[in-house]
């Protein structure tokens, strides 16, 4: 992701408090999620032969730009994590007690 995703699609838009960015987003589990799904499907959409033409279209529409859409919105998983290019910050998320219920 770092060389490919990163300095194609985040350094084009710099980090802001309306576009957060993580310089070290693998520290966060939603963003290692969504963009292993974005990987995923790349993989799958690369070989136009199989794919077909309009696949590489198809796949920033309907995988990598809602990804990062939800990657960098003001609340969600970078909030905080380098807003401003000249200062980073990162505040990876903090551990969730999951409690095993088994119901009864």
């Amino acid at each position: 992701m770092n060389g490919f995703i990163v300095p194609v699609y985040v350094t084009s838009r710099m980090p802001s408090s309306r576009a957060p960015w993580c310089a070290t987003w693998w520290e966060h589990p939603e963003a290692v999620g969504r963009l292993h799904s974005v990987w995923l499907a790349y993989q799958a959409m690369s070989d136009t032969t199989d794919a077909g033409a309009t696949a590489p279209h198809e796949w920033h529409r309907d995988h990598l730009d809602p990804a990062m859409a939800q990657l960098r919105t003001p609340d969600g998983p970078f909030a905080g994590c380098m807003t401003k290019p000249n200062q980073p910050n990162h505040y990876p998320p903090r551990p969730v007690t999951v409690v095993d219920y088994t119901g009864g």
